[in-house]
C-alpha cells in the first residue's frame, strides 16, 4: 500500500506525462494502451472546452496549428482553478502573459480570445437582470451600469473579425458594451468613445441623476450641456431598453 508522500508523488508523475508527454517520463506500472486513452482522454476534454468557447479563434487556425496552441496552453500553463467550467479563463490568462506568439498567431489573438470570453463569463454569471421600470423623466432618473454589462475597449475590431476578416494593425479604438438582458440573451453594442465614457461614469452610479452626469461628460468632452442633452438622453433611453442600465439599486 503507498504511503501518502508516495501517492502524490505518483500522482505528479502522472500528471507531468499527460501534459507533456513527449518530454515527461512515463509512470511506472502502468501499460502503454493504459497511457494512450488517458492522454487522449485529457487533451480532447481540453482541446472541446477551449474550441467550445472561442469558435472564431479556432476558425482562423488549421488543425495542426490549433492543437499546437492547445499543446502549448497543457504543458506551460499551471492552472489555479480545478474546474473544467474555469479552463477558458485560464486559457485567457495563458494567452495574455505566458504564451509566445507564433508565426501563425494573429496580433490580435488575446484581443479576440478575450471578447470571446466575456460572452462566456456573462452567459454563464449568477447575476440576474431586474424587472424592467417605467422612468418616465429620465433626465432626473439616477440609473447606473448593469453588472451584466461591460464596457470594453480594443486595439483591434475584434467584433468584425472571422475567417474572412482578419486586420494585420492595430486601428482606431474599439469600444463596446457586452451585456445580458433579461431574456439571457447575450449581445453586444458598438460604442464611440464618449458613449463609452457615459456607461463608466453610470458603473457605480447611485447619487447623480442623469442631467448631473450628462453635465459631467460634457465639461470633459469641453461641450455644452444642451449640445449633447438630447442624444444622450435618448441613447440611455436605449440602453435601458437593453437592459444595459438600470434604475439605481436595482440590483442586489
Amino acid at each position: 500500500m503507498m504511503s501518502a508522500s508516495e501517492l502524490k508523488a505518483s500522482q505528479l508523475e502522472m500528471a507531468a506525462y499527460l501534459r507533456d508527454p513527449e518530454k515527461a517520463s512515463a509512470p511506472r506500472g502502468v501499460e502503454e494502451r493504459r497511457l494512450k486513452i488517458y492522454r487522449d482522454l485529457i487533451y480532447s476534454n481540453i482541446e472541446g472546452f477551449i474550441s467550445g468557447g472561442f469558435p472564431v479563434l479556432r476558425s482562423l487556425y488549421n488543425a495542426e496549428q490549433w492543437g499546437e496552441l492547445v499543446r502549448m496552453f497543457m504543458e506551460g500553463h499551471r492552472c489555479k482553478s480545478p474546474y473544467f467550467l474555469e479552463i477558458s479563463q485560464e486559457f485567457i490568462n495563458f494567452l495574455m502573459s505566458e504564451h509566445t506568439s507564433r508565426d501563425c498567431d494573429p496580433p490580435f489573438l488575446a484581443e479576440l480570445a478575450h471578447y470571446e470570453w466575456v460572452e462566456l463569463a456573462l452567459d454563464v454569471a449568477e447575476d440576474e437582470v431586474p424587472p424592467p421600470q417605467t422612468i418616465e423623466d429620465l433626465e432626473e432618473a439616477k440609473l447606473c451600469l448593469s453588472p451584466l454589462a461591460w464596457v470594453l475597449s480594443y486595439q483591434y475590431p475584434v467584433h468584425q473579425i472571422g475567417a474572412s476578416y482578419r486586420p494585420e494593425m492595430p486601428e482606431d479604438p474599439t469600444f463596446l458594451v457586452v451585456y445580458r438582458d433579461a431574456g439571457d440573451k447575450v449581445g453586444f453594442i458598438a460604442l464611440n468613445g464618449a458613449t463609452a465614457r457615459l456607461l463608466e461614469l453610470l458603473r457605480e452610479n447611485e447619487q447623480l441623476s442623469v442631467g448631473d452626469v450628462l453635465k459631467t461628460l460634457a465639461a470633459e468632452l469641453e461641450l455644452s450641456f444642451e449640445s449633447i442633452r438630447a442624444f444622450g438622453i435618448a441613447q440611455l433611453r436605449e440602453l435601458l431598453d437593453k437592459d444595459v442600465v438600470q434604475a439605481a439599486g436595482s440590483f442586489g
